[in-house]
């Protein structure tokens, strides 16, 4: 086996590429937050006027995680779980749980993949109301992508193509849609909706060169509450794809081995952004400033031959071996040699923004490693606690719960909620 080759010349570009709103027009956020704070109704109180774009001295919260032994649990079973391989309620049966979110007085809200609706259960699991549908007038869905609960227990519900949000009261009345203004064609694939209304949304600009060597850019922007553009947050280097001659043959464009792509997340007053490769993630705030950066000390994470060999092992026998009929010119030339292997693996593989204000990453897996914990910190950026291990698709984790998805042996998905316990240390 030759050691793994990183794509020449390194393809990564010079870190995260902070665009702070300084091209908007003195005033012009005040009055855009101002006016949100009014739209959502139940905001704190009205935005503050915007400062400097980013301060000259920006913190650099730095930590290392894997020396400590400080956990948070949840516990064993879960508090609530909601829906039913069968059963008279067909409320209670969902294809595909597109997303989760948790109203101020403990009621879940759902998006059914089928149905296109947004279905609200009381703190209990029973069904209390069902909004939208599949259809193209107001209040219906294309493809309903992605939910956030903002203050009022307004919920804002992604919405596309082109990617819009259509906004309902949690009583399931229509109140508006909001498209992004210029157009998105695509759905934003990260992002959020803060609580005075703006989005944060996601597009990516393609290279057209496929030789890996220049990677695509993800592009963070902020929208106000009618869907205009108010600025881009950051630019991040995202995906770096290439063909080799077996990819050419099976009409597939790759990325190299263990690359990593860009990430962000919003909620609340917080958004979160980061490249996957680093272990830094930025945070700013509900005024688009970067406010400081969180960083964390690694083990190694530089790639070996033998890596590139268990991960190549473990994708021939996850196919059935390569005489297997699953077998083709496509998994030929995802195993192939000639692929490109990044020289470290990412930092970490996803991230989110829980509701009290924590962050929470979740390591980059190895091949052959044991699932790694989520690590959490604190809003100042300083290490919280590591997250044992919880039996479900994390879609949201706040103060005291962690809110997902479970599947049966079947697919058959169900929502599940776990309480969440505060950080606690092995050896006090």
């Amino acid at each position: 086996m030759s050691a793994p080759r990183s794509p020449s010349p390194c393809p990564r570009t010079a870190g995260l590429d902070i665009v702070p709103a300084r091209s908007i027009q003195p005033g012009i956020v005040h009055g855009l937050l101002a006016l949100a704070a009014l739209l959502c109704g139940a905001c704190d109180s009205a935005a503050r006027n915007p400062g400097p774009a980013a301060t000259d001295s920006v913190p650099i919260v730095t930590s290392d995680p894997f020396s400590s032994d400080a956990t948070c649990r949840a516990d064993p079973e879960p508090m609530l779980t909601i829906g039913e391989a069968a059963g008279a309620d067909e409320n209670l049966w969902f294809s595909t749980i597109r997303g989760l979110g948790l109203l101020s007085d403990g009621s879940i809200a759902a998006i059914d993949r089928s149905s296109e609706e947004v279905r609200v259960f009381g703190p209990d699991g029973s069904h209390l109301v069902s909004m939208g549908r599949s259809g193209e007038g107001p209040g219906e869905f294309r493809s309903a992508w992605f939910l956030w609960v903002l203050p009022g227990d307004t919920l804002w519900i992604g919405d596309y193509r082109p990617w819009r949000y259509n906004v309902f009261t949690r009583d399931g009345q229509f109140v508006r849609a909001t498209q992004m203004t210029p157009a998105y064609p695509n759905p934003s694939r990260a992002g959020g909706v803060l609580r005075n209304g703006i989005s944060i949304n996601t597009r990516t600009t393609y290279n057209a060169r496929h030789d890996f060597t220049v990677p695509d850019t993800l592009i963070v922007e902020a929208h106000d509450t009618d869907g205009q553009l108010i600025a881009t947050v950051a630019r991040v280097p995202n995906r770096l794809e290439g063909m080799t001659a077996k990819s050419e043959i099976a009409n597939l464009r790759l990325t190299p081995l263990f690359s990593a792509s860009a990430s962000a997340d919003a909620i609340g007053s917080t958004i979160a952004v980061g490249d996957r490769r680093d272990p830094e993630v930025r945070l700013f705030d509900d005024e688009l400033r970067l406010q400081r950066i969180v960083r964390w000390s690694e083990p190694s994470r530089r790639v070996t031959a033998a890596d590139v060999s268990a991960w190549r092992d473990s994708y021939i026998e996850s196919l059935g071996g390569r005489d297997s009929d699953r077998w083709g010119p496509s998994a030929e030339a995802i195993v192939d040699s000639d692929r490109p292997v990044a020289d470290v693996f990412p930092a970490f593989s996803s991230m989110t923004l829980g509701t009290d204000g924590r962050l929470w990453v979740a390591p980059y897996r190895k091949p052959g490693e044991e699932p790694r914990r989520w690590m959490a910190f604190e809003p100042d950026g300083t290490f919280s606690c590591h997250l044992e291990r919880v039996p479900i698709g994390i879609r949201k984790i706040g103060a005291d719960y962690v809110l997902g998805v479970q599947s049966d042996e079947l697919g058959v998905e169900t929502v599940a909620m776990y309480r969440l316990g505060r950080p606690q240390s092995e050896n006090p």
